[in-house]
């Protein structure tokens, strides 16, 4: 048999290898804690479940979506109004995806020939490199570096680089760093794009797991993003819908079409159940949101007070469901510590390398658990010695 050379550039993934050493740990008979994968486990609320569970049986659902329907993408444009501020077409600027990752991983087949040049954060979310290499793309990093507060400076890119840039990702709240970029960036950003011909995809699915009072927006909100560029958004984090996989791209009409049709040609839509139960998520009681919010803030509290009082030195995340530390200084690598962290703690969390060259020196620590199980996290990392 004979494959794909593209399958050259993934090898196997590091959650891939964690699940397995993970499964060794248990079957040994240790406990395992996992803050790795960003799974949450917080359920959705009540009325969203029950428009999806009503639908379900509803034989009538089960054909084929095709489309998205008038009533999801209106309520769609009635929360990106309500919520951000933003005014959108229902007719041209929304597109459902089956998840943001599923719209990440194809988005540039629709943008990228071969060799275009691609601009993606480092560190980053691996599939914000991984979708366009499926594409053909020529990769180039974007670091986010902590001297500079983890935002990308734009004037570090070459101009030569930017000239030859075709599509540039952005996220922020950002996944692993866990900041927020100021209002100046993105009106420097919206100016960059314009400047080098550059389409832009900002990815925004934490814009609700914000804390200590601040509040987040979109990037459409900036003068001239709608001309540029377009957003995801997802309703996993916010309205515990993760496994569901709902996630929306909002925004300029050209970058929407063409990502329609491109899934016209790969997809039979969204199951309309679910289509239902999104409209719930977005139009319905929004109470569930600040609950959700309150839940991840004191989860981090708890968390980084914690291991803060075990000795590693660390900063409060100001947004997302994540933690973002520095490893020990005598650690090389990521995985190393890791691996080490996980033998000597039972405590699970996913090495910075698998985020980019920047992540190296870091790990990422999802608050996927309840407060009691992270305060034992805590206490065993305490316990270990490892920081002492």
């Amino acid at each position: 048999m004979r494959f794909a050379r593209r399958m050259d550039q993934f090898g196997e993934g590091i959650f891939a290898r964690l699940a397995a050493v993970k499964h060794r740990k248990i079957q040994e008979g240790a406990e395992v804690i996992d803050l790795s994968v960003g799974a949450p486990n917080i359920a959705p609320p009540a009325h969203v479940m029950k428009a999806l569970a009503e639908a379900a049986v509803e034989p009538k659902n089960y054909v084929y979506a095709l489309n998205d329907k008038k009533e999801l993408v209106q309520a769609v444009c009635a929360w990106y109004k309500r919520r951000y501020g933003v005014e959108l077409n229902p007719d041209t600027d929304v597109c459902s995806l089956l998840g943001s990752q599923e719209g990440l991983a194809h988005i540039a087949l629709s943008i990228i020939d071969e060799g275009d040049v691609v601009l993606v954060p480092d560190p980053c979310y691996p599939v914000f490199c991984d979708g366009p290499r499926l594409a053909g793309a020529e990769i180039h990093y974007m670091p986010q570096k902590e001297e500079n507060g983890y935002v990308i400076r734009l004037s570090d890119i070459p101009e030569e680089l930017a000239r030859r840039a075709k599509l540039m990702i952005v996220s922020y709240p950002n996944n692993p760093t866990t900041v927020m970029a100021p209002d100046s960036f993105y009106e420097e950003l919206v100016a960059f794009a314009r400047k080098y011909d550059i389409i832009v995809l900002h990815d925004n699915a934490y814009s609700e797991l914000v804390f200590d009072g601040k509040e987040c927006g979109s990037f459409l909100r900036f003068p001239g993003a709608k001309e540029i560029g377009v957003e995801f958004n997802s309703l996993s984090k916010t309205y515990g819908l993760a496994g569901a996989r709902i996630g929306f791209c909002v925004g300029n009409s050209a970058v929407v079409s063409h990502l329609k049709t491109l899934k016209s040609n790969m997809d039979y839509g969204m199951f309309l159940p679910i289509q239902k139960a999104a409209i719930a998520a977005i139009a319905g009681d929004q109470s569930s949101v600040e609950m959700t919010r309150t839940a991840y803030e004191r989860r981090r509290d708890v968390l980084c007070d914690g291991l803060i009082a075990a000795g590693w030195k660390m900063t409060r995340p100001e947004s997302t469901m994540f933690v973002w530390a520095p490893i020990p200084s005598s650690y090389a690598k990521s995985e190393d510590f890791v691996m080490e962290l996980l033998e000597e703690t039972g405590v699970m969390v996913t090495p910075g390398s698998a985020f980019g060259p920047s992540g190296e020196g870091y790990v990422r620590m999802a608050l996927v658990q309840d407060t009691a199980v992270l305060e034992r996290a805590a206490a065993n990392v305490k316990k270990s010695g490892l920081f002492a």
